[in-house]
Order: C-alpha cells, then structure tokens, then sequence
C-alpha cells in the first residue's frame, strides 16, 4: 500500500472538481468586471435581477432565491439602498419588502449587452453544442448539491 505521502504528492490540483470550480468562479468573475466595471458586482447583479422578476419580496425570500445567507442578503440590499438601486420598506410584520427603483431598473437594461458579451466572452472557446451541454452539466450538479451549500437556495 503506499504511503499518505507519496499519495499526496501524486495529485494534481488541475483533476480536482473542487479547484477547477473555483478557478471557473474567480475567470467568470473577473470577465463580469472587465464588461460591467467594479460598480456593481455579480452577487448584486443576481440580486437585482431577482428583484425585477420578483418585486416587492422580502429579504429572506430574497435570501433564498439567490442561496445567500439572511445577514449577508440584508447588508448587500442596504449596499443597494445606498446607492440608489433598490427600496426596503418595512412591512407590519417586521420583513423588509424590496423593490428596484427606477435608476435600478434602468442600471439592469444598461447591463443587457455586457451581460451578453460575457457570455459570449467566457464560452468562445466552446461550440454551441458544449455551451449547451455545459450549462446544461453545471446546472445538473448545482440542483444535485444544493443541499450541501451553507446557504442552500429555495425556489
């Protein structure tokens, strides 16, 4: 049997799941600045775009919605707030209702061509059928996993 050691110093990082996701992540995330610029981040966009198909919901549905913990969903929507993106009102039971404003709803429609050269930016190398089968793949194990997230997200 060989030893931990040796096991160890065989594996690759580039054959873990793990690390190539993460490097997925930190390559879709710099080309989502290098086409919206640093006003606006992805967790934000998700946000706002969450709140345009659904608006008037409350934070922790929002929470939800974008597998986002209750406390870190609250301090992006203030973030949003204070920049003049989103309204929170607070309702008689104590929930917060968001809505986008009109500089937020018009931020979204000025987003719709960087957001598609993004796209076509991180699948160039890909042909239309990987594209397809990758989300498709990608989509498959997020469902699967979702469970295992620390901050799982609910329809």
């Amino acid at each position: 049997m060989p030893s931990p050691t040796s096991d160890a110093a065989e594996i690759d990082i580039n054959d873990q799941p793990g690390h190539l996701i993460r490097r997925a992540h930190q390559i879709a995330v710099s080309v989502f600045h290098e086409k919206l610029g640093r006003d606006i981040t992805p967790v934000q966009y998700a946000i706002l775009r969450t709140l345009q198909k659904k608006p008037g919901i409350d934070q922790v549905t929002l929470a939800q919605q974008v597998a986002l913990d209750t406390s870190t969903a609250a301090d992006i929507a203030a973030r949003l707030e204070t920049k003049g993106w989103i309204t929170r009102q607070v309702l008689a039971r104590g929930q917060r209702e968001l809505r986008l404003t009109a500089a937020g709803t018009e931020l979204l429609a000025q987003t719709v061509p960087a957001m598609a050269q993004m796209q076509d930016a991180l699948f160039s190398t890909m042909s239309e059928q990987e594209r397809h089968d990758f989300m498709k793949l990608l989509a498959k194990f997020v469902t699967a996993n979702n469970d295992r997230s620390r901050a799982p997200m609910r329809a």
